[in-house]
């Protein structure tokens, strides 16, 4: 339980010998280097009701990995709630790349009439992030949504003054500005100090933090990005978006197919959907785990299960000793799930 906002599913917890019977680790490269990244390795293992995901990136202890473990049983052991729509909308998602290859970026997405563009990449400047944004309004034309995703890369300061230039654009909402709540709360009454128009969107501050109701407490966002795996599965997502009482979008932390399964379960199951989710990203891969990747067809993704398949799992094989990390690192991950939940006699 994080704050008193309840997770789920409580109490089902197989043993460690369950959960690695049909386990796979990949590692696939990326189209385009992301948040430093140029390739992506996922844990990939079968449940009795389906395939699922586990891939919290390296950098995150046991306790905050350990709430992905949470949500990759939810998909492979319990299933997600029943939907209320059969397709899900999505945006583009246009890397921190130069501005004379977002057309062939945008390209990849098939009928997205949405983009969310990387600005703050660390080395760049904010004339990078301005003329990638112009290229992607080129590109969008002046009906197309552009959102900006910061991952909390700059200052109270800089992300007003960069807020209120990129705001020529016309931007949906800038999503992560800053990395503090606090700082969030300041950026909002600075832009509206400036007379600027651009809504905040949280996205660290609600799955990285024990409190994600601070955001709303705070009047620190407009909205919220939730993403179903650091937040422990899809239930306790929904019981997140329910707590804060903010928009959500739903978004994807990265993943192959299979694990985006899991946004679009999200995104599915929510009683309002009013932006454009973030769940495209299998076009940043240069591969997946299945045969029929769930991706963008004229804009929207179908509700849909999804079956890794055995020769791309063997394709995209990861290193032995990267096997052995992630499998120990399951490992580690179920213990602590183990000292908070009471397993079934």
């Amino acid at each position: 339980m994080r704050s008193g906002v309840p997770t789920g599913p409580p109490g089902l917890l197989p043993s460690a010998e369950e959960l690695l019977t049909d386990a796979h680790v990949v590692r696939i490269p990326l189209r385009t280097r992301f948040r430093g990244l140029t390739h992506r390795e996922s844990l990939l293992v079968r449940g009795p009701v389906g395939w699922a995901e586990f891939n919290p990136f390296v950098e995150y202890d046991d306790p905050e990995a350990a709430r992905w473990l949470q949500a990759t049983i939810e998909a492979g052991w319990v299933g997600w709630p029943p939907p209320v729509r059969d397709r899900v909308p999505v945006n583009a998602t246009v890397p921190a790349v130069p501005p004379d290859d977002v057309p062939s970026v945008l390209a990849r997405f098939d009928g997205c009439d949405t983009a969310k563009v990387k600005v703050a990449e660390p080395g760049q400047s904010l004339s990078d992030d301005m003329d990638r944004v112009a290229s992607t309004r080129e590109v969008m034309g002046p009906q197309g949504r552009i959102r900006v995703d910061a991952n909390g890369g700059w200052a109270t300061e800089q992300a007003v003054a960069a807020l209120a230039g990129l705001a020529r654009f016309g931007l949906e909402y800038a999503e992560q500005p800053c990395p503090s709540v606090e700082e969030l709360a300041a950026v909002r009454v600075g832009l509206a100090a400036r007379g600027v128009d651009v809504p905040i969107a949280a996205d660290e501050s609600i799955r990285k933090v024990e409190d994600p109701i601070r955001v709303r407490r705070l009047g620190a966002a407009d909205l919220i990005v939730v993403k179903a795996p650091p937040l422990g599965g899809v239930r306790s997502a929904l019981n997140v978006i329910a707590a804060v009482g903010l928009p959500a979008v739903v978004s994807s932390a990265l993943d192959t197919s299979v694990g985006i399964g899991a946004g679009v379960a999200l995104a599915a199951a929510l009683p309002e959907l009013g932006y454009a989710c973030g769940l495209g990203t299998a076009r940043l891969y240069g591969g997946d785990v299945t045969t029929e990747p769930l991706v963008a067809v004229a804009g929207m993704i179908a509700v849909r299960p999804v079956m890794a398949d055995p020769e791309l799992l063997h394709r995209w094989q990861a290193p032995p000793q990267r096997q052995d990390w992630w499998l120990d690192r399951l490992r580690r991950c179920r213990a602590v799930l183990a000292s908070s939940v009471t397993e079934p006699a």
